[in-house]
């Protein structure tokens, strides 16, 4: 800690879910950059990721490095294997924004992330941060998947209040969403002017919330032709007031709002910030009610979650270095 200042090392800082950390930090008043980690970009200036970024950043320097440069807080923007081999500093707060941690049961891994875990007997000692519902306890915190954040912002609060052997989740998100890494299924021509599901059945993120809810939940996610945003549509059987019971769970929010009634959640305000929209309808012929969120992948679905949780790791504001206010056109 320099000054009250604390040090951030960002570990794959040179990927999408890494630069919007480093974006946010750069903003935050309590946080101050000490570690870039990057395998592809060691030793070379912080503006060879972004010509925007000025001398006063520290180079790039390998992830290893990186890790073991003593920051109180270490963002992790790593893949899931890489990741889950990750030996966390013993006096840090760690982040970590992949899926490595986020699932109790090492047995889940194999099937739903395609490797075994390699430290399974460390999966206890890391708590689930979704801040808003299940507050992280101690210094590792597993930062919540983009789609089972949206599906549990919308779903958590009525899980006593719905019918759960009838819940649909249909979301859609950006291509982002996919990392930066390339592949055929995020170039331009699979993307643009078409929408598509993928992982029918499959996605990670389905044990996640069920993890979460303490059942299963019929999730699709679909592929849309935008940079980044993400909308989770989740069909529910309600026994009770489902508005009532959204509002009082978001009433102190200052980041996740229950829209009016008949004001329906749309990408274009959440896409750029870390804010999420819930709206809430009844279906008039079936009776189902339809809880649908908002937010961006790479915000409240990444990076800007990131954030909140380390600033309560820290102790800090929660809201600090977030991207909350504004009228974006």
């Amino acid at each position: 800690m320099h000054d009250g200042v604390q040090t951030t090392a960002i570990v794959g800082a040179s990927g999408y879910s890494g630069q919007e950390v480093l974006d946010r930090v750069l903003r935050h008043p309590g946080l101050e950059v000490v570690a870039l980690g990057s395998d592809s970009l060691a030793g070379s200036p912080a503006s060879a990721l972004d010509v925007r970024l000025n001398g006063s950043l520290p180079a790039f320097v390998s992830n290893d490095e990186a890790l073991g440069a003593g920051a109180d807080v270490v963002f992790a923007c790593l893949g899931h294997e890489r990741a889950a081999l990750l030996e966390a500093p013993a006096d840090s707060v760690v982040v970590d924004l992949s899926g490595a941690h986020r699932l109790q049961d090492a047995a889940l891994y194999p099937a739903w992330y395609g490797f075994e875990h390699p430290r399974p007997e460390s999966l206890d000692t890391w708590s689930y941060g979704l801040p808003e519902l299940t507050g992280a306890t101690g210094r590792l915190v597993a930062n919540p998947g983009c789609y089972a954040t949206a599906a549990l912002l919308a779903l958590a609060p009525l899980a006593g209040a719905i019918d759960p052997d009838h819940v649909v989740v249909d979301a859609k998100s950006g291509v982002s969403g996919a990392g930066r890494e390339l592949k055929p299924s995020s170039h331009a021509g699979s993307v643009l002017e078409n929408v598509s599901p993928y992982r029918v059945g499959s996605h990670q993120h389905a044990p996640e919330i069920a993890q979460a809810l303490g059942f299963p939940v019929t999730f699709v996610p679909h592929l849309l032709p935008v940079r980044r945003g993400l909308l989770a549509t989740c069909y529910v059987s309600p026994d009770g007031d489902v508005r009532s019971l959204l509002e009082d769970a978001y009433a102190g929010s200052r980041v996740v709002r229950v829209l009016p009634e008949g004001v329906a959640p749309e990408l274009s305000r959440v896409q750029h910030t870390d804010a999420a929209e819930l709206g809430v309808f009844e279906d008039r012929a079936t009776g189902r009610i339809i809880v649908v969120c908002a937010l961006d992948n790479l915000g409240k679905g990444a990076a800007g979650q990131a954030l909140q949780n380390a600033n309560l790791a820290l102790g800090l504001d929660e809201t600090a270095g977030l991207r909350l206010t504004g009228v974006l056109v």
